[in-house]
């Protein structure tokens, strides 16, 4: 059966939103070298699959967090996503930023969120989780509840797993590693010596070194 998440890994894998570079490795934020990335912001290039993220993120958080109040991307990915979203839900919009504004206001959350309100973050792909519950917890500190998260792709590490148990934030995903490898052998996008690797990456990404 064709679920949710095969039919967006086969789309990100159409227009080549996940790299795979076993011999050049990518190097994260975290510091992690990686021989696999996720692109999820290549889908704004796309307006129909640029829609059917909106939709679909949409269509979780109905199902998942109906009785949110508002929605907050976390910047800079997830910022049009989740303005889209907050449109067709006609829900208010904020995003939150990694740090304060060095002027103006200086800001770390960027609109404006009511005491008390329901927040539904919205985010483009989890990895170690840390830059996602960083904006929880300013929403958190802003007087306002975070009913959940929903994220394009989280890549499943049990580190990113466990901050979310810690943290009491439910997550939903459009799609996850697991999909997108199946999906990528399927199609001959990646062959299995490729998934071979990328599974002994996955066991222990923090000390992967290629």
């Amino acid at each position: 059966m064709e679920t949710l998440e095969k039919i967006f890994a086969s789309k990100l894998l159409k227009v080549k939103a996940i790299k795979l570079q076993p011999t050049n490795p990518f190097t994260w934020a975290s510091g992690w070298k990686s021989p696999f990335y996720c692109d999820n912001r290549k889908t704004l290039s796309y307006p129909g699959l640029r829609s059917f993220v909106k939709i679909e993120i949409s269509r979780l958080i109905l199902e998942r967090f109906p009785e949110a109040d508002a929605i907050a991307g976390v910047a800079t990915g997830a910022i049009p996503q989740g303005a889209m979203v907050a449109d067709l839900l006609n829900l208010p919009f904020v995003y939150v930023r990694s740090k304060p504004k060095d002027h103006g206001l200086e800001n770390l959350i960027e609109g404006e969120l009511k005491p008390n309100m329901k927040v539904v973050v919205v985010e483009d792909l989890i990895s170690t989780g840390g830059s996602s519950l960083k904006a929880v917890e300013a929403i958190r500190n802003n007087g306002c509840e975070v009913i959940g998260m929903v994220a394009s792709y989280t890549y499943g590490f049990d580190v990113a797993k466990e901050a979310f148990k810690a943290a009491g934030v439910e997550l939903a995903t459009l799609t996850n590693y697991e999909a997108v490898v199946e999906e990528a052998v399927r199609t001959g996008y990646i062959t299995t010596d490729d998934v071979d690797l990328l599974h002994e990456w996955r066991k222990d990404p923090a000390h992967w070194n290629g």
